[in-house]
Protein backbone atom coordinates (compact mmCIF):
# COMPACT_ATOMS: atom_id res chain seq x y z
CA UNK A 1 0.00 0.00 0.00
CA UNK A 2 0.94 3.68 -1.14
CA UNK A 3 1.56 6.14 1.81
CA UNK A 4 -0.10 9.53 2.13
CA UNK A 5 2.74 10.88 0.51
CA UNK A 6 2.86 8.74 -2.60
CA UNK A 7 -0.82 8.73 -2.74
CA UNK A 8 -0.83 12.69 -3.34
CA UNK A 9 2.13 12.86 -6.10
CA UNK A 10 0.51 9.78 -7.97
CA UNK A 11 -2.50 11.89 -7.97
CA UNK A 12 -0.47 15.30 -9.27
CA UNK A 13 0.70 13.27 -12.01
CA UNK A 14 -2.31 12.50 -13.31
CA UNK A 15 -3.60 15.98 -13.85
CA UNK A 16 -2.98 17.10 -17.48
CA UNK A 17 -0.54 19.84 -17.99
CA UNK A 18 -0.88 20.14 -21.65
CA UNK A 19 -1.72 23.48 -22.78
CA UNK A 20 -3.44 21.13 -25.62
CA UNK A 21 -5.50 19.19 -23.04
CA UNK A 22 -9.41 20.28 -23.84
CA UNK A 23 -10.16 21.51 -20.38
CA UNK A 24 -7.05 22.95 -19.76
CA UNK A 25 -7.27 25.09 -23.27
CA UNK A 26 -10.63 26.09 -22.19
CA UNK A 27 -9.26 27.40 -19.34
CA UNK A 28 -6.21 29.24 -20.69
CA UNK A 29 -8.52 30.63 -22.88
CA UNK A 30 -9.96 33.07 -20.54
CA UNK A 31 -7.27 33.29 -18.12
CA UNK A 32 -5.03 34.59 -20.22
CA UNK A 33 -6.24 37.65 -21.33
CA UNK A 34 -9.47 37.98 -20.93
CA UNK A 35 -9.86 38.61 -16.89
CA UNK A 36 -9.69 42.89 -17.66
CA UNK A 37 -9.51 44.99 -14.66
CA UNK A 38 -9.50 43.81 -11.12
CA UNK A 39 -11.42 40.73 -10.07
CA UNK A 40 -12.56 40.18 -6.52
CA UNK A 41 -12.91 36.80 -7.85
CA UNK A 42 -10.54 35.93 -10.86
CA UNK A 43 -10.57 31.99 -10.31
CA UNK A 44 -14.63 31.79 -9.84
CA UNK A 45 -14.51 34.45 -13.40
CA UNK A 46 -12.37 31.97 -15.01
CA UNK A 47 -14.57 29.10 -13.68
CA UNK A 48 -17.94 31.21 -15.23
CA UNK A 49 -16.70 32.05 -18.33
CA UNK A 50 -15.02 28.73 -19.28
CA UNK A 51 -17.49 26.81 -18.01
CA UNK A 52 -14.78 24.75 -15.93
CA UNK A 53 -16.05 23.95 -12.37
CA UNK A 54 -14.04 25.92 -10.15
CA UNK A 55 -12.37 23.34 -7.99
CA UNK A 56 -10.74 21.93 -11.69
CA UNK A 57 -10.02 25.20 -12.54
CA UNK A 58 -8.17 25.49 -9.35
CA UNK A 59 -6.66 22.12 -9.82
CA UNK A 60 -5.25 22.77 -13.35
CA UNK A 61 -3.29 25.89 -12.81
CA UNK A 62 -1.70 24.87 -10.12
CA UNK A 63 -0.69 22.02 -11.80
CA UNK A 64 0.33 23.93 -14.43
CA UNK A 65 1.94 26.03 -12.87
CA UNK A 66 3.97 23.40 -10.70
CA UNK A 67 5.10 21.77 -14.44
CA UNK A 68 6.09 25.16 -15.76
CA UNK A 69 3.35 25.07 -18.58
CA UNK A 70 1.94 28.14 -16.88
CA UNK A 71 4.96 30.68 -16.20
CA UNK A 72 3.43 32.95 -13.55
CA UNK A 73 -0.15 33.82 -12.20
CA UNK A 74 -0.23 37.55 -11.44
CA UNK A 75 -2.31 40.57 -11.79
CA UNK A 76 -0.93 42.81 -14.06
CA UNK A 77 -0.63 46.60 -13.95
CA UNK A 78 -0.50 49.16 -16.54
CA UNK A 79 3.08 50.04 -15.75
CA UNK A 80 3.31 52.94 -18.10
CA UNK A 81 1.07 55.41 -15.77
CA UNK A 82 3.17 54.14 -12.58
CA UNK A 83 7.01 54.49 -14.27
CA UNK A 84 8.63 55.84 -16.80
CA UNK A 85 8.13 53.27 -19.35
CA UNK A 86 10.37 52.46 -23.08
CA UNK A 87 11.22 50.20 -25.52
CA UNK A 88 15.09 50.35 -25.87
CA UNK A 89 16.78 49.41 -29.30
CA UNK A 90 20.82 48.76 -28.18
CA UNK A 91 23.69 48.74 -30.40
CA UNK A 92 26.24 45.84 -29.18
CA UNK A 93 28.91 44.47 -30.90
CA UNK A 94 28.75 40.27 -31.85
CA UNK A 95 30.97 39.62 -29.89
CA UNK A 96 29.42 41.42 -26.39
CA UNK A 97 25.90 40.49 -27.40
CA UNK A 98 25.20 37.15 -25.50
CA UNK A 99 26.66 38.30 -22.71
CA UNK A 100 24.81 41.71 -22.52
CA UNK A 101 21.46 39.92 -22.61
CA UNK A 102 22.71 37.73 -20.18
CA UNK A 103 23.62 40.90 -17.65
CA UNK A 104 20.35 42.60 -18.67
CA UNK A 105 18.32 39.81 -17.55
CA UNK A 106 19.94 38.68 -14.96
CA UNK A 107 20.83 41.78 -12.86
CA UNK A 108 18.52 44.57 -13.75
CA UNK A 109 15.30 43.95 -12.21
CA UNK A 110 14.02 47.17 -14.22
CA UNK A 111 14.68 45.33 -18.02
CA UNK A 112 11.32 43.34 -18.28
CA UNK A 113 11.79 41.36 -21.78
CA UNK A 114 15.00 41.18 -23.00
CA UNK A 115 15.16 39.91 -26.69
CA UNK A 116 17.57 39.09 -29.55
CA UNK A 117 16.59 40.31 -32.94
CA UNK A 118 16.92 39.65 -36.12
CA UNK A 119 15.57 41.84 -39.56
CA UNK A 120 13.62 41.00 -42.57
CA UNK A 121 15.56 43.99 -44.06
CA UNK A 122 19.00 42.31 -43.53
CA UNK A 123 21.57 42.92 -41.28
CA UNK A 124 21.12 45.44 -38.41
CA UNK A 125 23.09 47.44 -35.99
CA UNK A 126 20.39 46.87 -33.30
CA UNK A 127 20.30 43.29 -32.20
CA UNK A 128 19.69 43.01 -28.60
CA UNK A 129 15.94 45.20 -27.57
CA UNK A 130 14.80 45.30 -24.00
CA UNK A 131 11.47 46.65 -22.14
CA UNK A 132 12.60 49.14 -19.49
CA UNK A 133 10.43 51.05 -16.27
CA UNK A 134 12.32 53.30 -14.57
CA UNK A 135 10.42 54.15 -11.42
CA UNK A 136 9.16 58.30 -10.69
CA UNK A 137 11.83 60.45 -9.97
CA UNK A 138 14.60 58.45 -11.67
CA UNK A 139 16.50 58.99 -15.42
CA UNK A 140 15.89 56.58 -18.19
CA UNK A 141 18.71 58.37 -19.59
CA UNK A 142 21.39 57.92 -16.30
CA UNK A 143 19.56 54.26 -16.19
CA UNK A 144 20.75 53.50 -19.74
CA UNK A 145 23.89 54.87 -19.88
CA UNK A 146 24.62 52.79 -16.71
CA UNK A 147 23.43 49.62 -18.31
CA UNK A 148 26.02 50.81 -21.38
CA UNK A 149 28.71 51.15 -18.94
CA UNK A 150 27.83 47.69 -17.59
CA UNK A 151 27.76 45.59 -20.86
CA UNK A 152 29.95 47.64 -23.11
CA UNK A 153 26.79 48.38 -25.30
CA UNK A 154 27.50 51.44 -27.47
CA UNK A 155 24.39 52.75 -27.97
CA UNK A 156 20.74 52.99 -27.24
CA UNK A 157 17.84 54.41 -28.48
CA UNK A 158 14.82 55.02 -26.14
CA UNK A 159 11.43 54.31 -27.69
CA UNK A 160 8.97 55.45 -24.99
CA UNK A 161 5.23 54.83 -25.83
CA UNK A 162 2.75 57.88 -26.76
CA UNK A 163 -0.15 56.20 -27.15
CA UNK A 164 -1.57 52.43 -26.56
CA UNK A 165 -3.65 50.76 -28.57
CA UNK A 166 -3.19 46.66 -27.39
CA UNK A 167 -2.17 45.16 -24.78
CA UNK A 168 -3.09 41.30 -24.24
CA UNK A 169 -1.47 38.07 -24.88
CA UNK A 170 -4.07 34.77 -25.15
CA UNK A 171 -2.05 32.61 -26.92
CA UNK A 172 -3.86 29.95 -27.03
CA UNK A 173 -7.27 31.51 -27.87
CA UNK A 174 -5.43 33.52 -31.05
CA UNK A 175 -4.52 29.88 -32.80
CA UNK A 176 -6.12 29.15 -35.86
CA UNK A 177 -6.92 32.69 -36.37
CA UNK A 178 -7.24 33.68 -40.25
CA UNK A 179 -5.56 36.47 -41.55
CA UNK A 180 -7.40 39.53 -41.62
CA UNK A 181 -9.53 38.72 -38.48
CA UNK A 182 -10.18 41.81 -36.71
CA UNK A 183 -12.98 44.00 -34.46
CA UNK A 184 -15.90 45.38 -36.07
CA UNK A 185 -14.09 49.12 -34.70
CA UNK A 186 -11.42 50.22 -34.21
CA UNK A 187 -9.37 49.65 -31.19
CA UNK A 188 -9.59 52.81 -28.60
CA UNK A 189 -6.08 54.93 -28.06
CA UNK A 190 -5.54 54.49 -24.22
CA UNK A 191 -3.59 57.79 -22.88
CA UNK A 192 0.10 57.13 -21.22
CA UNK A 193 0.27 59.36 -18.02
CA UNK A 194 1.92 59.07 -14.33
CA UNK A 195 0.24 58.33 -11.22
CA UNK A 196 1.66 59.06 -8.22
CA UNK A 197 0.73 56.68 -4.90
CA UNK A 198 0.95 56.93 -1.36
CA UNK A 199 3.47 54.87 0.89
CA UNK A 200 0.36 52.53 2.10
CA UNK A 201 -0.62 52.34 -1.76
CA UNK A 202 2.56 51.11 -2.76
CA UNK A 203 2.50 49.12 -0.07
CA UNK A 204 -0.92 47.31 -1.14
CA UNK A 205 0.04 47.33 -4.78
CA UNK A 206 3.22 45.34 -4.45
CA UNK A 207 1.12 43.26 -2.71
CA UNK A 208 -1.83 43.10 -5.34
CA UNK A 209 0.78 42.45 -7.99
CA UNK A 210 2.92 39.87 -6.71
CA UNK A 211 3.37 36.58 -8.11
CA UNK A 212 1.03 33.55 -7.17
CA UNK A 213 2.79 30.09 -5.79
CA UNK A 214 0.83 26.88 -6.72
CA UNK A 215 -0.33 26.70 -3.29
CA UNK A 216 -1.40 30.12 -3.16
CA UNK A 217 -4.11 29.55 -5.67
CA UNK A 218 -6.98 29.17 -3.52
CA UNK A 219 -10.85 30.22 -4.04
CA UNK A 220 -10.39 33.15 -1.85
CA UNK A 221 -7.22 34.31 -3.76
CA UNK A 222 -7.10 38.01 -2.15
CA UNK A 223 -7.52 37.26 1.29
CA UNK A 224 -4.26 36.42 2.19
CA UNK A 225 -2.75 39.49 0.23
CA UNK A 226 -4.69 41.66 2.14
CA UNK A 227 -3.20 40.48 5.59
CA UNK A 228 -0.04 40.94 3.77
CA UNK A 229 -0.56 44.00 2.90
CA UNK A 230 -1.92 45.11 6.55
CA UNK A 231 -5.31 46.44 5.56
CA UNK A 232 -8.98 44.06 6.09
CA UNK A 233 -10.16 42.67 2.51
CA UNK A 234 -12.77 45.10 2.63
CA UNK A 235 -9.79 48.11 2.45
CA UNK A 236 -8.00 45.81 -0.42
CA UNK A 237 -10.89 45.86 -2.54
CA UNK A 238 -11.60 49.51 -2.25
CA UNK A 239 -7.63 50.32 -2.89
CA UNK A 240 -7.88 48.08 -5.96
CA UNK A 241 -10.76 49.56 -6.95
CA UNK A 242 -9.22 52.92 -6.92
CA UNK A 243 -6.21 51.90 -8.68
CA UNK A 244 -8.75 50.59 -10.94
CA UNK A 245 -10.19 53.82 -11.54
CA UNK A 246 -7.02 55.70 -11.70
CA UNK A 247 -5.97 53.56 -14.53
CA UNK A 248 -2.99 51.68 -13.35
CA UNK A 249 -4.70 47.95 -13.19
CA UNK A 250 -4.43 45.88 -16.46
CA UNK A 251 -5.67 42.07 -15.87
CA UNK A 252 -5.79 39.19 -13.87
CA UNK A 253 -3.91 36.39 -16.09
CA UNK A 254 -1.81 33.04 -16.34
CA UNK A 255 1.14 34.02 -18.76
CA UNK A 256 2.53 30.67 -20.76
CA UNK A 257 6.09 30.72 -22.20
CA UNK A 258 6.20 32.54 -24.88
CA UNK A 259 9.19 30.46 -27.04
CA UNK A 260 11.08 27.92 -25.62
CA UNK A 261 9.70 24.25 -25.25
CA UNK A 262 7.44 23.56 -21.77
CA UNK A 263 8.11 20.32 -20.17
CA UNK A 264 5.29 18.72 -22.12
CA UNK A 265 7.23 19.35 -24.95
CA UNK A 266 4.80 21.58 -26.53
CA UNK A 267 5.49 25.37 -28.48
CA UNK A 268 2.91 27.69 -27.16
CA UNK A 269 4.70 29.80 -29.20
CA UNK A 270 7.63 29.86 -31.74
CA UNK A 271 8.27 33.20 -33.49
CA UNK A 272 7.41 37.06 -31.98
CA UNK A 273 7.42 39.30 -34.76
CA UNK A 274 7.68 43.33 -34.01
CA UNK A 275 6.24 44.97 -36.85
CA UNK A 276 6.92 48.18 -38.02
CA UNK A 277 5.10 50.90 -39.65
CA UNK A 278 6.13 54.44 -41.01
CA UNK A 279 3.02 56.48 -41.75
CA UNK A 280 2.31 60.19 -42.05
CA UNK A 281 2.64 62.68 -39.00
CA UNK A 282 -0.96 63.16 -37.96
CA UNK A 283 -2.17 60.06 -38.51
CA UNK A 284 -0.50 57.96 -35.98
CA UNK A 285 -3.78 57.55 -33.75
CA UNK A 286 -5.99 56.27 -36.52
CA UNK A 287 -3.17 54.03 -38.17
CA UNK A 288 -2.66 52.81 -34.29
CA UNK A 289 -6.42 52.20 -34.06
CA UNK A 290 -6.59 50.58 -37.53
CA UNK A 291 -3.60 47.87 -36.66
CA UNK A 292 -4.87 47.40 -32.83
CA UNK A 293 -8.55 45.99 -34.39
CA UNK A 294 -6.52 43.22 -35.57
CA UNK A 295 -6.68 39.94 -33.36
CA UNK A 296 -3.25 38.68 -34.16
CA UNK A 297 -2.01 41.68 -32.30
CA UNK A 298 -0.99 41.62 -28.75
CA UNK A 299 0.77 44.69 -28.14
CA UNK A 300 0.73 47.79 -30.65
CA UNK A 301 2.02 50.93 -29.58
CA UNK A 302 2.05 54.79 -31.06
CA UNK A 303 6.19 55.21 -30.82
CA UNK A 304 8.49 57.36 -32.32
CA UNK A 305 11.65 55.66 -33.73
CA UNK A 306 13.51 58.51 -35.52
CA UNK A 307 15.79 58.62 -39.01
CA UNK A 308 17.87 56.07 -37.60
CA UNK A 309 14.49 53.52 -37.98
CA UNK A 310 13.34 55.38 -41.18
CA UNK A 311 10.76 57.33 -39.09
CA UNK A 312 8.64 53.85 -37.97
CA UNK A 313 5.64 55.24 -35.52
CA UNK A 314 3.47 52.23 -35.17
CA UNK A 315 4.90 48.92 -33.48
CA UNK A 316 3.22 46.30 -32.74
CA UNK A 317 3.95 42.13 -31.47
CA UNK A 318 2.20 39.53 -32.81
CA UNK A 319 3.31 35.72 -31.83
CA UNK A 320 2.33 32.15 -33.08
CA UNK A 321 4.09 29.18 -34.07
CA UNK A 322 4.64 29.48 -38.18
CA UNK A 323 6.28 32.04 -39.65
CA UNK A 324 4.61 32.27 -42.84
CA UNK A 325 1.23 32.32 -41.02
CA UNK A 326 2.48 35.56 -39.41
CA UNK A 327 3.83 37.26 -42.40
CA UNK A 328 0.31 36.22 -43.97
CA UNK A 329 -1.27 38.48 -40.56
CA UNK A 330 1.32 41.00 -41.72
CA UNK A 331 -0.08 41.52 -45.03
CA UNK A 332 -3.31 41.38 -43.89
CA UNK A 333 -2.87 44.42 -41.71
CA UNK A 334 -1.19 46.19 -44.70
CA UNK A 335 -3.42 46.40 -47.34
CA UNK A 336 -5.99 47.20 -44.41
CA UNK A 337 -4.35 49.93 -44.01
CA UNK A 338 -4.30 50.94 -47.55
CA UNK A 339 -7.99 50.39 -47.87
CA UNK A 340 -8.41 52.75 -45.07
CA UNK A 341 -6.16 55.26 -46.95
CA UNK A 342 -3.21 55.00 -44.37
CA UNK A 343 -0.15 55.21 -46.04
CA UNK A 344 2.25 53.30 -45.44
CA UNK A 345 6.04 54.95 -45.69
CA UNK A 346 8.08 52.14 -44.57
CA UNK A 347 7.81 48.66 -43.24
CA UNK A 348 9.61 46.17 -41.51
CA UNK A 349 9.76 42.55 -39.13
CA UNK A 350 12.17 42.33 -36.32
CA UNK A 351 11.82 38.57 -35.55
CA UNK A 352 12.99 38.06 -32.01
CA UNK A 353 15.37 34.62 -31.04
CA UNK A 354 16.73 34.66 -27.68
CA UNK A 355 15.13 36.15 -24.88
CA UNK A 356 13.74 36.04 -21.96
CA UNK A 357 10.90 37.95 -19.99
CA UNK A 358 10.04 38.78 -16.48
CA UNK A 359 8.18 41.24 -14.48
CA UNK A 360 9.57 45.20 -14.23
CA UNK A 361 10.07 46.39 -11.28
CA UNK A 362 8.34 49.71 -10.59
CA UNK A 363 9.01 50.44 -7.07
CA UNK A 364 10.96 53.64 -6.52
CA UNK A 365 12.28 51.82 -2.94
CA UNK A 366 13.49 48.58 -5.10
CA UNK A 367 15.14 51.17 -7.09
CA UNK A 368 16.78 52.53 -4.90
CA UNK A 369 18.21 49.43 -2.80
CA UNK A 370 18.99 48.18 -6.46
CA UNK A 371 21.24 51.86 -7.11
CA UNK A 372 23.28 50.96 -4.00
CA UNK A 373 23.89 47.25 -4.79
CA UNK A 374 25.32 48.19 -7.88
CA UNK A 375 26.54 51.24 -7.71
CA UNK A 376 25.07 53.26 -9.33
CA UNK A 377 25.09 56.82 -8.03
CA UNK A 378 21.59 58.71 -8.10
CA UNK A 379 20.96 62.35 -8.96
CA UNK A 380 20.75 64.66 -5.85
Amino acid sequence: MCDGDDMTASNLITVPVSVSDPVNARILAVSEDQLQGFQRDPLGEIARRSGVALPVVIERIRAMLEAGTIRRVRQTLLATNLAQGALVAWQVSEEKLHAAFDWMFQNDPFSGHVVIRTTDAGPTKYRLWTTLKVPQGFSMQRHCEFLCRQTGATKFVLLPAKKLFVLGVGHVRRRGLEPGSRAEVPAEPVDVSEVTLTDTEWRVLEALKREFRAEEIVPNIWEARAQESGVDLEEFYRFADSFEARGIIGRFSTFLEHVKPLATGEQVTRYNALFHWAVPPGREIEAGCEVGRHHVMTHAYWREAGPEFHNVNIMGVAHGTDKKWLLAHKEAIDRHLEQAGIPVLYTNVFWGGRSEIKPSEISPLAYRAWATKVGLELEA
